[in-house]
């Protein structure tokens, strides 16, 4: 029988203004996968970061091996044998990925680092995790998913008996998820206790073996990971959701964004692809197929060598993202907080960021125009906030994503790119963005999504655009878009092939 190693008894957390969790128990065995549940805001990120240091508890205690533990710095919880995978990734983009793996304890030789022992113990931890980078590649000129397998190798590292992951899955292919969920495995049948965040629901039968369900900050069940979906999402939110994919298609009119043979060297070749007013189209393919680059590229965010890009029959330049904003063009990047937020910043103002020029007049700035704005969308959108001059930084990642969604209703653009719209965004919320996207559709607007979640964008998309290695290979209709199907487009060989 797996013996208990820690557990929290009675946790609350106060901010102000926000009771951000109310009396948390969990239970934690070793040898045991223990999944966490729970809409965003509902108090995952807060227990974690009070599990790994970041946060003291106002009330309730962590017992640690039958002992009271206080853990007030992430020092603290290392020297105890508590790792955590965060979210938002706690990489130095400026240094190596030998270095970051071994940063704060690296090999000496001599009184000098070794730089060989350093690379050679990286290639090992990189090997587990099954990524294939030289330990010498700059962590910056990774993109998401190699930079999330970098920080589970990071955690291996330190021989930890509590891991924590938070979404670790979130921007994983099959097949890394796959690899993923081995190396797990393996740690559980290590005796490793490790904490699991997702909101991908079908994953907990897959790799959990409890679940603690959280809700407004308190702990409301403790179930086997094999309970049934719809009663998981039921214990989240409190009410059944019928459809998790209610898209509600639209006669689709003009074509509002139009691509054409767009090339990059190195990125991406040939490109060329619509959408119409009312549309949705996916955009699936692999990670490293070249997806967020074209939607970089169309945007101005990077310039391309050659083809052009129109919304609604202007044409852009290359590398112009005024022009495109003026054009009526929006970009929800992957990387919200690093691309889409000014973390220091408060709601309104970043709810307002898109439109600031037209709210400005004889160099005076409307606030009271923009905060009324701003205040009707956060609304729409369901933001859990204490007032819009709450620091966005201090919201769940949901709601950081809401924001960066709202800044762009608010410019009231034609054609709104969504690159991974709902990562790391629970189950609830994941339909809120989905009715919302139907409501653009339905008042006219043209939507591109990206999503490495491929029931998502099968379940939301009018048409499916493939890509694979640069290029896009295949287009499917909606009745006939099919994981089987689109993974067969996104693995197959590319000859030249193009989407007319």
């Amino acid at each position: 029988m797996n013996q208990e190693i820690l557990r929290v008894e009675g946790l609350r957390k106060r901010f102000p203004g926000v009771l951000a969790l109310d009396g948390v128990d969990l239970e934690l065995r070793t040898g045991e996968v223990h999944v966490l549940l729970g809409e965003n805001g509902a108090g995952k990120s807060t227990l974690i970061k009070m599990l790994s240091g970041a946060y003291h508890p106002d009330e309730g205690r962590i017992v640690l091996d039958g002992r009271p533990v206080e853990i007030r710095t992430a020092g603290d919880a290392q020297r105890l044998g508590i790792a955590t995978i965060y979210q938002e990734f706690n990489l130095v983009p400026d240094l190596t990925v030998g270095e970051n793996l071994s940063l704060g304890r690296p090999p000496r030789r001599f009184g000098f680092v070794d730089v060989k022992a350093m690379h050679r113990k990286a290639k090992e931890l990189l090997d587990r995790v099954g990524l294939d980078v030289d330990p010498r590649t700059r962590i910056g000129s990774l993109g998401i998913a190699r930079m999330q397998m970098v920080e589970i190798a990071k955690a291996l590292a330190l021989d930890a008996r509590v891991l924590i992951m938070d979404e670790p899955t979130a921007v994983l292919t099959t097949s890394e998820v796959e690899k993923l969920f081995a190396i797990v495995r393996q740690l559980r049948d290590q005796g490793v206790a490790v904490v699991f965040i997702t909101h991908h629901l079908e994953e907990i039968a897959q790799i959990g073996d409890t679940v603690t369900v959280l809700r407004d900050g308190r702990s409301v069940a403790e179930v086997p990971a094999n309970t049934p979906e719809n009663e998981l999402v039921r214990l989240m939110v409190g009410r059944p959701i019928d459809q998790q994919y209610p898209r509600a298609a639209e006669e689709p009119g003009q074509a509002l964004l139009k691509v054409e043979g767009l090339t990059r060297r190195g990125a991406f070749e040939d490109v060329s692809f619509e959408v119409r007013a009312g549309e949705v189209v996916g955009l699936a393919g692999l990670v490293g197929a070249g997806r967020t680059e074209v939607a970089r590229a169309i945007f101005g965010a990077d310039r391309y060598d050659s083809g052009q890009v129109e919304v609604d029959g202007r044409r852009l330049r290359p590398g112009d993202i005024d022009g495109a904003m003026a054009a009526g063009l929006g970009l929800v990047p992957e990387d919200r907080k690093g691309q889409g937020l000014l973390l220091g910043a408060d709601i309104a103002e970043n709810l307002g960021l898109v439109t600031l020029g037209r709210a400005t007049h004889a160099g005076f700035v409307d606030r009271a125009g923009q905060r009324t704005a701003a205040a009707k969308v956060a609304g729409q959108l369901g933001v859990r906030m204490s007032g819009l001059g709450q620091e966005v930084r201090t919201l769940s990642g949901g709601n950081q994503q809401k924001v960066v969604i709202g800044k762009w209703l608010l410019a009231d653009v034609s054609v709104l790119i969504l690159d991974e719209p709902t990562r790391g965004i629970d189950v609830g919320a994941k339909v809120e963005i989905y009715q919302l996207i139907n409501s653009l559709t339905a008042s006219g607007h043209a939507v591109l999504m990206i999503s490495s979640d491929l029931p998502e964008v099968i379940g939301m998309s009018d048409r499916v655009l493939v890509m694979a290695r640069g290029r896009l290979v295949g287009e499917l209709p909606a009745d006939e878009a099919t994981q089987d199907a689109v993974m067969a487009l996104a693995v197959a060989e590319v000859e030249g092939t193009r989407v007319q």
